[in-house]
């Protein structure tokens, strides 16, 4: 296995003392290199410690930011990135939901905050944030989400104001950048 440097970090570091005392107790003999690193990564959050590097290679490429409270999952967000052209506009509507919510996020993020628009105005934003040709689409999933709301008879929609998850921060960042 190739030798790469990154940083690891646990907030909790009785918490990962317990989680290897448990996987080290679990297990009979000396672990070997490898299993070690993979007890080191599940004991921080990660699945293994092919996770952890992925994600800590994805951060590297992103150039992102000290880890918020929350950590930022790198692998993903970078992998959602790669659904945006350089214009910073969505190619195709992503397959998998949680692709779907980070690039609905990324949508909110540049409607304006504290207007009323109406829908004409929406859809206009809205396509030329993307390539396929479905502002309604998106609009919809906005609303039923709970990012926009509008006026019963549809005549005014609003951005609702609230944090985007962490996720959805660093792909904001990451795509405000070009």
């Amino acid at each position: 296995m190739p030798r790469t440097a990154f940083p690891f970090a646990s907030k909790d570091v009785s918490a990962l003392a317990r989680a290897l005392h448990r996987d080290l107790a679990a297990r009979p003999g000396t672990p070997s290199h490898l299993e070690l690193l993979n007890m080191l990564a599940r004991a921080t959050g990660f699945r293994n410690f092919q996770h952890l590097r992925a994600d800590a290679t994805a951060a590297g490429r992103l150039d992102a930011p000290p880890a918020p409270e929350e950590p930022v999952d790198h692998t993903r967000v970078a992998r959602v990135a790669r659904l945006f052209d350089a214009e910073g506009a969505l190619v195709r509507w992503p397959g998998r939901e949680w692709q779907r919510l980070l690039c609905l996020w990324v949508f909110w993020s540049r409607l304006p905050a504290g207007l009323e628009m109406a829908e004409r105005e929406v859809n206009e934003r809205l396509t030329a944030l993307h390539r396929f040709g479905d502002a309604a689409l998106l609009r919809r999933e906005l609303f039923d989400r709970g990012m926009v709301t509008r006026r019963p008879d549809g005549s005014g929609y609003r951005r609702i104001e609230q944090r985007p998850p962490v996720d959805a921060l660093a792909l904001i960042r990451w795509l405000g950048r070009g």
